[in-house]
């Protein structure tokens, strides 16, 4: 049986319409909370392998804007690592992990290719 896990904050619109979106077409998943239930150091070095750190990192968040100029300026993999294990806030929701993937972001169409539905 295939598990899906969504990855991400709690109260963030775009994971309630995710969350919705899969709830509607019965697509059993479970939630992780990364404030809750934490992130691993290796799980974010993973995601940011296989989707690039570059696209994991939510500049255009709150989080990431409030850095100050000289840590934007800095910013590699390594930190944007340690950026986002400090604040999880700086990441892109959703993650999905399903069929052994991962996927970032929630669009309508594209969950549908995902998982087979229309």
């Amino acid at each position: 049986m295939n598990t899906t896990t969504m990855f991400g904050i709690k109260n963030c619109d775009t994971i309630k319409k995710a969350q919705k979106w899969l709830t509607t077409q019965d697509i059993s998943f479970t939630f992780h909370d990364y404030r809750k239930d934490g992130i691993e150091h290796q799980w974010l070095v993973n995601v940011c392998k296989e989707l690039g750190w570059q696209n994991v990192l939510n500049k255009r968040g709150t989080t990431f804007r409030q850095l100050d100029d000289s840590t934007k300026e800095a910013m590699d993999e390594s930190l944007a690592i340690k950026c986002m294990l400090d604040a999880p806030a700086m990441i892109k929701r959703p993650i999905l992990y399903t069929n052994g993937n991962y996927y970032l972001g929630f669009k309508q169409t594209d969950y549908e290719t995902l998982f087979g539905k229309s």
